[in-house]
């Protein structure tokens, strides 16, 4: 039974209709945000009532790829532009596969936009892969199971 339980390593991100390989990804949470209301009369406790659905920024790293690719320069472009021209968004997806090189899930991130680029330490005493890491925001993601790539982006 274990053998149908994804493994974590086996992963690639979608941009574009481009693949792109990273060493890591974090942040594909939601939380349901809860608002507490006292009520009149009542002193022995509040009513938690849901408010709205929060989201982490979805952090990607690599090892830093000196020759660039579209990520980074719409990263730069939208980093170093700042709010002078309107900011592009693109849909990003993050596919999980079994074993055989089938999509397990496919969580798909809307309106995807850039927040921060950053390098890893350089240190001088160690013998390390320079990484790159990259925060993006997005609107919301939903989660597929058994979803094909070319499907999305068709």
């Amino acid at each position: 039974m274990a053998n149908n339980y994804p493994v974590g390593f086996y992963f690639e991100l979608s941009f574009k209709g481009q693949d792109a390989a990273f060493k890591e990804v974090s942040g594909i949470s939601k939380e349901l945000s809860m608002e507490e209301v006292a009520c009149g009369g009542e002193n022995r406790f509040k009513y938690r009532l849901p408010t709205i659905t929060t989201s982490q920024n979805l952090v990607l790293k690599r090892a830093l790829i000196p020759d660039g690719s579209k990520l980074i320069d719409w990263c730069a472009s939208t980093l170093d532009e700042g709010l002078a021209n309107a900011i592009t968004t693109h849909d990003v997806s993050v596919s999980l596969f079994n074993p055989d090189g089938t999509v397990s899930v496919m969580w798909t991130f809307y309106n995807a936009y850039p927040v921060k680029y950053s390098v890893s330490d350089l240190k001088s005493q160690e013998n390390e892969l320079v990484l790159e890491s990259i925060e993006l925001a997005y609107t919301y993601f939903v989660i597929t199971p058994d979803t094909s790539i070319a499907d999305l982006f068709a």
